[in-house]
């Protein structure tokens, strides 16, 4: 129907082209579901968007536009209303159509060619393997994960890729405090990792010797020094000393922790395509090769040295250090390195997601990507805010690095990967969240999650009682009630907000929008029978619940949450 409401406006406006009243169209007209039946099924602005153009009042444009309009079977009546809104009251055939096209199509309602196939890279979480998933780590899977659903649901060909930090300093960090947990020291450095996990994985070592790595260093911060120049010392005693066995512990602890990470995602329900060694881009020379091209094409300068790149030539406040003055790569140097890589492999467009603590990061990254000759409009940054978790009222404290923090595993034992999903995705993924384990784990219609999947069960329990079905005695036009009627409206949204979801990277829009579909039926469950004498409203009543059914399982499915059959 939004469809065939675009086609007519469209056509509208070309005749008032042709009369000299308009210069020109614009390429999309928005068309908006209206919630208040009183304003009709849709509603435009395009009245408002074009009158400055057609140089008089949007109402008098809109009556313009509303002349124009061809006469069409599914349209009831046109009004104009406030400024120029354009309303648009379908027929109730035309809006019962959606019932037979939900039936019809199944598990692929909804879905679209949008996207025409073009090909995505989605990178995702990527937390540095130093330590399991916590909560905040979940808020970005959950994200990406449904991001990427909504995005194959209209049309685009998504890989998902998880890029593995297992090179430089916090590798090294991690190696170093397992090796000290191993030889069981009194005294614990500030700058290392102390969370339980890391005595796990101690206890994992044979065959290494223990050697005293702290004799010579300097001092802790706690002691009065300084705690980077004590915990690199720390490090350099431990490769010193241990030779192999050094490598033999920093594979231990990779591997432990990136299982425990891969594990967990996959019980979350997200899958990557590819898991990507930032080591490999050291092993490859990639990284390397891509600061020698940034520096032959004039990008790259040396001070104190160090080689530093130009970023501010490309919008960033400051140039940032590539190859520090000991030689060792930066971050950043492997960052640009990936980055080319992953244009390199011919992908439409490129989607990073990140926690918002590295907004700062995004100039530099453009900047790279510009001055190695690809263009940065290619690559979205998308930014995800921390979670706070809050226990009876009281905020959670999380530290990573001194071991002080809930898991993901912990989180999803406790209210369920249903629960967590949801709740991750029901805000703006840039907007501050406050996830309420206790509100997730109730069974009341103020769990949202609860109350969705509540909506799919009661269908069910209605069904099997109901036994069979007979399609070609319903009669659609005996839906006539107001609830009824809304619940047809709601049905007919969903197409439309799947599309806008996905295309905006807005996954609560369609939380919010099952939420406000199992409420309507939840209405119609509370003021209506279903299994009524009469063959023909029962059959009716029944078709209009089942297709209830599919799109509620069809939405939780996209958002990674299951469709429970009874509750």
């Amino acid at each position: 129907m939004k469809q065939q409401l675009q086609q007519l406006l469209t056509q509208a406006l070309q005749a008032l082209i042709d009369e000299g009243v308009l210069e020109s169209a614009p390429s999309e007209i928005r068309l908006d579901h209206s919630k208040d039946k009183t304003q009709g099924d849709f509603a435009s602005n395009i009245a408002m968007v074009l009158s400055k153009q057609a140089r008089c009042a949007p109402k008098v444009l809109a009556e313009k536009i509303v002349a124009k309009l061809a006469n069409a079977s599914e349209i009831d009546k046109v009004e104009i209303a406030g400024p120029g809104f354009i309303n648009f009251f379908m027929s109730q055939g035309s809006n019962n159509q959606v019932l037979e096209d939900i039936l019809a199509q199944g598990d692929a309602f909804g879905l679209s060619d949008v996207g025409q196939g073009q090909r995505i890279l989605l990178e995702f979480v990527s937390a540095n393997p130093t330590g399991p998933l916590h909560v905040g780590h979940g808020r970005g899977a959950a994200y990406g994960a449904t991001v990427s659903n909504l995005l194959r649901a209209v049309g685009f060909e998504v890989d998902n890729e998880y890029y593995v930090n297992d090179a430089g300093r916090q590798m090294d960090i991690l190696t170093t405090s397992v090796y000290l947990r191993y030889c069981e020291v009194n005294i614990f450095p500030d700058n290392a990792y102390k969370g339980d996990y890391i005595v796990d994985i101690a206890k994992q070592i044979s065959g290494v010797e223990k050697h005293d790595i702290a004799k010579g260093v300097c001092k802790d911060e706690k002691d009065g020094g300084d705690k980077e120049k004590h915990i690199d010392e720390l490090i350099a005693n431990c490769k010193k000393k241990l030779g192999k066995g050094y490598q033999q512990i920093f594979r231990l602890a990779i591997d432990s922790i990136l299982g425990g990470i891969k594990a967990d995602l996959s019980e979350f329900g997200i899958e990557y395509n590819q898991w990507f060694s930032e080591q490999s881009l050291v092993d490859s020379g990639l990284s390397e090769k891509t600061v020698k091209a940034l520096q032959a094409s004039g990008h790259i300068y040396e001070k104190d040295g160090a080689l530093w790149f130009k970023t501010t030539d490309f919008g960033d406040d400051l140039d940032r250090v590539v190859v520090r003055d000991n030689g060792i790569h930066t971050y950043f140097a492997s960052d640009i390195a990936y980055h080319l890589e992953k244009f390199e492999r011919g992908y439409d467009k490129i989607i990073n997601i990140w926690g918002s603590d590295h907004h700062g990061y995004i100039a530099r990254v453009k900047a790279s990507i510009a001055a190695l000759g690809h263009n940065p409009d290619k690559l979205e940054i998308l930014l995800v805010q921390f979670a706070n978790l809050y226990r009876g009222g009281e905020k959670v404290a999380m530290s990573t690095r001194s071991g002080s923090f809930v898991t993901l595993e912990e989180l999803r034992h406790e209210v369920g990967n249903d629960a967590a999903r949801f709740f991750y995705v029901l805000r703006k993924s840039e907007q501050h969240m406050d996830f309420d384990l206790d509100l997730a784990k109730s069974k009341t219609n103020e769990n949202p999650v609860f109350y969705i999947q509540y909506a799919h069960a009661r269908i069910c329990s209605v069904l099997k009682q109901a036994q069979s079905t007979k399609d070609d005695t319903a009669e659609l036009s005996r839906l006539t009630s107001d609830t009824e009627m809304a619940l047809i409206k709601e049905l007919n949204r969903y197409k439309g907000v799947l599309q806008t979801s996905a295309v905006n990277y807005e996954p609560h829009v369609l939380a919010h929008y099952l939420r406000d579909l199992a409420g309507e039926f939840h209405s119609y469950y509370n003021n209506s029978e279903f299994l009524v004498d009469e063959a023909e409203l029962r059959e009716t009543r029944v078709l209009l619940i089942r297709a209830v059914k599919q799109v509620l399982a069809n939405g939780l499915g996209i958002l990674g949450v299951s469709a429970p059959d009874s509750m």
